[in-house]
């Protein structure tokens, strides 16, 4: 979503003049885009512009922002603590760039933290039409409901808010326009969307007849909002990719109410079983928190047999760590010694499964779509429809190509196929 929302600032900051730069030395105005999901991202924050301070000092008329959801957590308190820094916008206000940049201009600072009622993505109507790399990402939803005990989600961007059907639809195919293939619809709980009839499902298979559009995904999702529909729609759109982001946290009850994920392990388990009826070849990632507080070794060895059970084919696995103004952040904290050691445990079985159904794709034939070229000479690299990253020796291919590749190999991160 942070990658999304970077190409509308830039596309916003257009009407303005500005053109991006790979250089940061060149820029006329930088930002920085900040998460407050990861550990210390405030921290973070305050040491990249400590490093850009030399940058300033050389370029007095240089302009810094800071946006995102650490910019929506620490408002005016950025200013503050790094007096360089002439604006910070939050996630919901970031159509109001050009206007604060004036702001800026006229030597003022600008702050806008908001949740503003004007609608940023139809203030910033249409896409570039320049032409662009086959995959992209297109935004559906924003905010979250759900108030998980560890999460600053809904404290930085807001209640859950769903874009109506027609503008996404019109937004997706101005980026087939550009030369897109493939569209990941992006949510911070996009299967809870409700811009449409027919939910997520619905507009899934809207998109499916978009003509030029091959290739659908979503992401993330909630286990909660896994409706009918949507699972049919795994096993009979064409365009919906065999893979599926579906956040457990943890395998133990306990801790899941204590996370207020509002789902047990059993449901769980019911719900990969008939997504995986619907589409029996679909790979699964997941994630999962370890040392949430008051877990114990039953507790995590519970999270280990759910992984055993289910088996994934990607996954993401952090320590718990503490997030301001949130329930859990409060709470008695597990040792961090201990917090370490489960993550690695719980990291080996993950990469073992990972690398067991990376094996077994050797053999198989894939449809690949070509993103670029590799390291190598006469390589390129693209995804399968199961998000694995693959490579091929070729000089028959261009970007966006969709090939069939028979898998010959496997690596740490990625297979190595031949162009069939």
């Amino acid at each position: 979503m942070n990658v999304y929302d970077s190409e509308r600032m830039a596309e916003s900051l257009g009407t303005q003049g500005y053109v991006t730069t790979d250089v940061a030395a060149d820029a006329d105005m930088i930002l920085l885009n900040t998460c407050h999901i990861r550990e210390k991202a405030a921290e973070k924050v305050y040491s990249e512009l400590g490093r850009l301070k030399p940058l300033k000092a050389n370029k007095p008329d240089l302009k810094i922002g800071v946006t995102g959801c650490v910019a929506q957590a620490e408002g005016a308190e950025i200013m503050r603590r790094q007096p360089m820094v002439d604006l910070v916008v939050g996630p919901q206000s970031y159509h109001r760039l050009p206007s604060m940049e004036q702001a800026v201009a006229r030597g003022e600072k600008a702050l806008d933290t908001d949740f503003p009622e004007d609608d940023k993505f139809e203030t910033l109507k249409s896409r570039s039409k320049a032409k662009r790399g086959p995959c992209a990402f297109l935004t559906v939803q924003e905010g979250c409901d759900k108030f998980c005990a560890f999460c600053v989600v809904p404290y930085t961007r807001g209640s859950e808010v769903s874009r109506p059907a027609d503008r996404i639809i019109r937004e997706a195919q101005e980026l087939v326009e550009t030369g897109v293939r493939e569209i990941t619809l992006l949510g911070q709980n996009v299967n809870a969307y409700h811009g449409h009839a027919g939910g997520l499902a619905g507009l899934i298979w809207d998109l499916d007849k978009v003509d030029g559009l091959e290739r659908i995904r979503f992401t993330t999702s909630h286990p909660n909002d896994m409706d009918d529909a949507l699972i049919e729609a795994h096993g009979t759109c064409d365009k919906l990719m065999p893979y599926l982001h579906l956040p457990v946290q943890s395998g133990s009850d306990k801790v899941l109410k204590a996370m207020n994920r509002k789902h047990t392990r059993d449901q769980y388990f019911v719900l990969i079983e008939r997504i995986r009826a619907a589409r029996p070849d679909l790979l699964l990632s997941g994630d999962f928190i370890v040392g949430f507080p008051g877990e114990t070794e039953a507790d995590f060895e519970d999270t280990m047999d759910l992984v055993r059970t289910v088996g994934y084919g990607q996954a993401y696995s952090f320590k718990y760590s503490t997030r301001p103004g949130t329930p859990a952040a409060e709470r008695a904290q597990v040792d961090e010694d201990v917090k370490l050691d489960r993550l690695h445990r719980l990291q080996a079985l993950l990469g073992d499964q990972q690398r067991e159904i990376q094996t077994s794709m050797i053999g198989r034939t894939v449809k690949v779509l070509f993103e670029k070229k590799g390291r190598e000479s006469g390589q390129m690299i693209g995804k399968s429809e199961y998000l694995h990253a693959v490579f091929a020796d070729t000089t028959d291919v261009e970007v966006g190509d969709l090939r069939d590749v028979r898998i010959v190999k496997s690596e740490r991160n990625s297979l190595g196929g031949e162009i069939c």
